[in-house]
């Protein structure tokens, strides 16, 4: 399975000639739909689904996500369908398990809204807005590593709690080169600490996992 880092924090997977890509929001500007077989969305927040993108999609994509962006995608072509917490699916050929229910706390005005995560393969998870535990293991970690909702010290902690042997750092789009810096000097600590592969990668970089 070849992982392809887009914008912000969309992802592209590819296998056997088939296409999942996850969380094509507003910041992310590339044509990453294009070819693509099915998609998840994590939960309802522009910068990780934009509706026209999947309204200017194929009638023949598949969408997983939760009942809340459901709601919102009556008019996309695609068929959608919902999936929560201990569901599993195939699709496209990869085998999906959902975890999660929540977005992180955010904002105190702000409600928190619906989110779940999505374990590829048995290989890739993908939180989204949380800092959800599955309950098995996780061999490659989507590592948020930026937001209004997230600290430092609460990124490092996920990340020696999962203990994944590749972690990559996504929900990155709000820094600048130089908070990015800071970032891949965070990511290479605790890559050096735990003896694993921790680091950020660049957009349109791709890596092979499994």
């Amino acid at each position: 399975m070849e992982l392809t880092k887009f914008d912000h924090a969309c992802v592209r997977l590819e296998k056997n000639g088939k296409v999942l890509v996850i969380d094509p929001g507003a910041f992310t500007h590339s044509p990453v739909l294009d070819g693509a077989d099915a998609v998840l969305i994590t939960h309802e927040h522009f910068d990780h689904v934009d509706a026209d993108k999947l309204k200017a999609a194929s009638a023949d994509l598949e969408i997983y996500t939760c009942e809340a962006v459901a709601a919102q995608l009556g008019e996309v072509p695609g068929k959608v369908q919902v999936v929560r917490h201990g569901d599993g699916f195939e699709t496209a050929g990869f085998r999906v398990k959902a975890f999660g229910e929540r977005h992180a706390e955010n904002h105190p005005d702000m409600a928190v809204v619906q989110n779940v995560g999505f374990l590829v393969d048995d290989e890739l998870f993908y939180p989204g807005d949380a800092l959800t535990v599955p309950d098995v293991e996780v061999p490659t970690l989507l590592v948020p590593t930026g937001g209004p909702w997230l600290k430092l010290m609460e990124m490092v902690a996920y990340l020696r709690t999962i203990r994944p042997a590749r972690a990559y750092s996504t929900h990155d789009a709000l820094y600048s080169e130089i908070g990015l810096g800071l970032v891949d000097n965070w990511l290479r600590i605790e890559s050096e600490k735990q003896g694993a592969d921790i680091r950020r990668l660049a957009v349109g970089e791709s890596t092979t996992l499994g």
